[in-house]
């Protein structure tokens, strides 16, 4: 009953976000295939800038315990992370260091050099989308290093699921601000 429970409030909770926000997993042998989306209320700088912003990303995406940029040069970056993916009473520690290239203002592509997964390939999409909303994507293939691929679809779909939501509500929260702000200004 309480595992219910727990999937049950981490569903409500995805839903107070973006509209339309949905989080599909398909294994693919051991590893699990991701395709988040969700519409959201924002600008492309707004949503670009977010995405961007690697070393505040522990900030607000949930799970994720240190971000930081190791590297910079142009459009790609050297990122390592930190935290952890849980489901219900399993918790299992992530660490990554990737390369991030921007092709902006469209998209960001993703792929690890080294950490505790066995593979993390995948990206961001970005797409203007009718009433002035953003049409947000994240497709990807993760496969974890050390756990049943039954259990690591479960525990990879609710992790990147809060993840994504958790991303999702900072773009939507700093976009409000901006709006507030401009609206504040006198003209």
């Amino acid at each position: 009953m309480r595992a219910a429970v727990a999937i049950l409030l981490l569903w409500a909770a995805a839903a107070g976000a973006a509209e339309g926000l949905t989080v599909d997993t398909m294994r693919r042998g051991s590893a699990v295939e991701v395709r988040a989306y969700a519409l959201v209320d924002a600008g492309y700088e707004t949503v670009w800038r977010t995405l961007t912003d690697y070393d505040r990303l522990s900030g607000f995406v949930p799970g994720m315990r240190s971000s930081r940029v190791l590297e910079h040069r142009g459009n790609t970056w050297i990122v390592e992370q930190r935290g952890e993916t849980r489901f219900l009473f399993f918790t299992h520690a992530v660490e990554v260091t990737a390369l991030v290239t921007a092709r902006p203002p469209h998209a960001l592509d993703v792929r690890m050099l080294k950490g505790s997964l066995k593979r993390l390939d995948g990206g961001y999409r970005v797409e203007e989308a009718a009433g002035g909303k953003i049409a947000l994507r994240w497709i990807g293939l993760v496969e974890p290093a050390s756990l049943p691929p039954l259990l690591g679809e479960l525990v990879m779909r609710a992790s990147l699921k809060s993840q994504f939501v958790g991303m999702v509500r900072e773009i939507e929260r700093r976009e409000a601000q901006s709006r507030g702000l401009r609206q504040a200004r006198p003209r």
